[in-house]
């Protein structure tokens, strides 16, 4: 008797399966018996009835009590089960398709390169790189950041893009997938953003502040305002210059000292909730509305940053301010200070360590070319600091001509009222006609006094020189807001100028918190489920708490604590960050290996030139640089510029003892889970290199549905649904 068994089901009518015997004991019932593997078709003949009366008498011959079913009850359960576990597999696949698509991309390559771009782009940026440029050795230093930004800047961007795109995580959960014992340098650079996050904003809050008061004609920081009834100007601007009285006195409302603290400035906590209003607003709907606000935002500054520099090389003064951008010094490609200062700049301007440039690029495809996007990134931000800080000089150049050509007006003046009430001999007296060219004039007269007259001069009036004029550029933020902004209300129409150009500092400032606030939101999300199905309570909770935390910065005293972390802390942990990502990839991991994965995931090779940078030359010099920076802090005293109110001046002060604690204490709070997280993978025998040392490593939700299993996964799935095939075999012969 033969008996043929199918179900109703096309798509199984043709199922390899584990093969097995039936033993005919009992009339119509049969026995099953798992023979190995023996794949069965629907397909009657002689010949499959003689192997199946073999396997019938092997099976009987060896059963003595056979489990005896009916055929049909065999076959219907079959069908069922199959159904089930297909319906098991495809439920699986369908909640791990759900946990892909959670994880959004960016709209366009444009987009994503315009957001690395934009974050890096700092405001603070800016004006530190003209500075440096300025006063540590002109192109000499240039070149040195140059040469630090290829050899250390371009790998470490390349290695945290690629970190971030392959494993398809932010920069908390990238590390602990690489490098399981070094996974708490991804908590460390978390908490280096966060901190970095408080009081970045603030400064955005400075510009949104002076960018209201430009309405105002004259602006207020050109002239000295009135006393209460206006009978004359304050005597404490008087005293000092309308800008730095601005600066200091209403816009800061600056306190003597460090230690002087008080309740926050009331007319700058408006414009710091407008800045965090204004990122969440760009942030709350998702990563593509961010994308095309990045985009807006970075577009629109660069397009004022042409304009700008156009503007800039027209000014009276722009060729003396270029030229001054050309002079090197020589001696100073010898000094290590230089050296150690341009690699610190090579760091924070490139966002090295922060966790950022890993979380935006956990949004991109895995294929992406990620070697081609850090150079991309690299040279557009080297392109952006050489345009503006050409046009820096220029301005600055315009600057301190202007001031010259008044300070040489002024001396004529002095000294004619001098000569005519007889305190100067008439051979004192200047040139009258100076409307032409002011300096130029006046110090031709000047150089050919003799020189007891010029002494005599000199003890009267102060010597007007554009070069030392120009060095009078001040560092750190009062670059922008007073030799900078000094010299927009030097411009004709001034408030339109000095409008766009905070407007300018204003779009690049927002792109740049984007960036730091995604490398807190996108750890965030990918360690707690929670925060990935709301992401809008997210945004607001998180923006809310660093308000709340960030008025701190925005007391009296806040612009002193800013400057000590930003010019002396934040360098340390980031160099630190980036020693241990270097060691994860190419210690832990394996730089060949990460590199073949890489290979694999690009579809062209790369050179091995980044696994020996990686290797030997990054850790090596971020070692140097750290040993360097730190002595350079114990062998010199950190000062702070305050300002004095009761002689209306600025004043060089050092930071109080406390102040170098705080900064070791915040150094040591944020490096901790570095060897906590090393003692806990200790303490549970957790292997120092991954366990998977045969296949690329990826995240599991980095791969297409198609490639999402890997071959464990594969061979698990084909072993049930066989293993149910087994027992239940979709189509049979049974002969008797």
């Amino acid at each position: 008797m033969k008996t043929e068994a199918q179900p109703s089901t096309s798509s199984l009518a043709n199922t390899s399966w584990t093969g097995t015997v039936i033993s005919d004991t009992v009339p119509e019932s049969q026995t099953w018996e798992d023979k190995g593997p023996l794949t069965w078709s629907a397909t009657s003949g002689t010949s499959v009835a003689q192997v199946s009366a073999a396997r019938v008498a092997e099976a009987q011959a060896r059963t003595s009590q056979p489990k005896q079913i009916s055929v049909l009850e065999a076959a219907a359960a079959s069908v069922l089960k199959q159904k089930s576990m297909y319906e098991k597999v495809q439920m699986t696949e369908k909640k791990e398709s759900e946990v892909l698509l959670a994880r959004p991309f960016w709209s366009s390559k444009a987009e994503y390169i315009l957001a690395q771009v934009g974050f890096s782009m700092k405001p603070s940026c800016l004006w530190r790189f003209a500075h440096l440029w300025l006063n540590s050795g002109g192109c000499s230093f240039a070149i040195i950041y140059i040469f630090m930004l290829f050899l250390v800047g371009v790998p470490l961007v390349f290695l945290e893009m690629a970190a971030g795109q392959s494993m398809r995580q932010g920069g908390m959960g990238v590390w602990k997938i690489i490098a399981p014992w070094i996974g708490g340098v991804g908590y460390s650079s978390f908490m280096v953003c966060f901190i970095l996050g408080l009081y970045f904003n603030v400064v955005n809050s400075w510009i949104i502040f002076y960018m209201s008061q430009s309405f105002q004609f004259p602006v207020p920081w050109e002239k000295c305002p009135l006393t209460m009834n206006s009978s004359g100007f304050d005597p404490e601007c008087e005293q000092t210059t309308p800008s730095i009285y601005f600066w200091y006195r209403q816009t800061l409302k600056a306190s003597d000292r460090i230690e002087d603290g008080g309740s926050p400035v009331y007319s700058l906590v408006l414009p710091f909730f407008v800045c965090w209003c204004l990122v969440g607003a760009f942030m709350i709907n998702g990563l593509k509305s961010t994308g095309k606000v990045i985009c807006v935002l970075v577009l629109l500054s660069y397009f004022i940053i042409i304009g700008f520099f156009i503007r800039s090389l027209l000014l009276e003064g722009a060729k003396f301010g270029l030229q001054r951008l050309v002079v090197a010094k020589i001696s100073d490609v010898y000094n290590v200070s230089v050296w150690s200062v341009a690699g610190g700049q090579v760091l924070f301007n490139t966002g090295i360590g922060l966790g950022s440039v890993a979380s935006l690029a956990s949004y991109m495809p895995q294929s992406n070319n990620c070697l081609s996007d850090a150079f991309l990134v690299s040279v557009i931000n080297l392109l952006t600091l050489l345009i503006v800080t050409s046009f820096n000089f220029s301005v600055l150049g315009f600057w301190a001509t202007v001031i010259t050509h008044r300070c040489c007006e002024r001396n004529a003046e002095i000294l004619l009222k001098l000569i005519n009430l007889g305190k100067l001999p008439p051979d004192t007296k200047p040139p009258l006609d100076l409307l032409d060219n002011p300096t130029s004039i006046y110090n031709t007269w000047f150089n050919g006094l003799p020189q007891h007259i010029k002494s005599m001069v000199l003890r009267e009036v102060t010597e007007c020189n554009i070069e030392t004029q120009f060095l009078k550029a001040s560092e750190g933020p009062k670059f922008v807001f007073l030799s900078f902004v000094e010299a927009m209300s030097y411009l004709p129409l001034s408030v339109f100028w000095s409008f766009i150009f905070f407007l300018m500092l204003l779009t690049m400032g927002l792109s740049s918190a984007i960036g730091i606030v995604q490398g807190i939101v996108t750890p965030l999300q990918d360690n707690f489920s929670f925060f990935r199905k709301h992401t809008k309570l997210l945004i607001v909770g998180l923006f809310l708490l660093m308000f709340a935390c960030g008025l701190f910065f925005t007391q009296p005293s806040g612009s002193h604590f800013i400057k000590l972390l930003s010019n002396h802390w934040i360098v340390f942990p980031i160099i630190v960050i980036a020693i241990f990502e270097t060691m994860a990839v190419s210690w832990a991991y394996g730089a060949r290996r990460f590199l073949a994965d890489l290979t694999i995931l690009l579809g062209h090779p790369i050179s091995p030139v980044y696994g020996w940078l990686w290797s030997c030359v990054c850790p090596v010099v971020l070692l140097i640089l750290f040993v360097t920076v730190m002595v350079h802090l114990c062998m010199k005293p950190i000062t702070y510029m305050s300002w004095d109110s009761s002689t209306s001046k600025e004043v060089l002060r050092p930071y109080p003892p406390w102040a170098l604690l705080l900064m070791i204490t915040l150094f040591a709070t944020v490096i901790l889970p570095i060897p906590a997280y090393f003692v806990y993978r200790l303490i549970h025998r957790i292997p120092f290199r991954p366990k998977s040392r045969d296949r690329p490593m990826t995240a599991s939700t980095s791969l297409p549905l198609s490639h999402q299993l890997t071959p464990s996964k594969e061979v698990q799935k084909e072993e049930i649904l066989q293993g149910d095939e087994t027992k239940y075999p979709s189509t049979c012969h049974v002969t008797s």
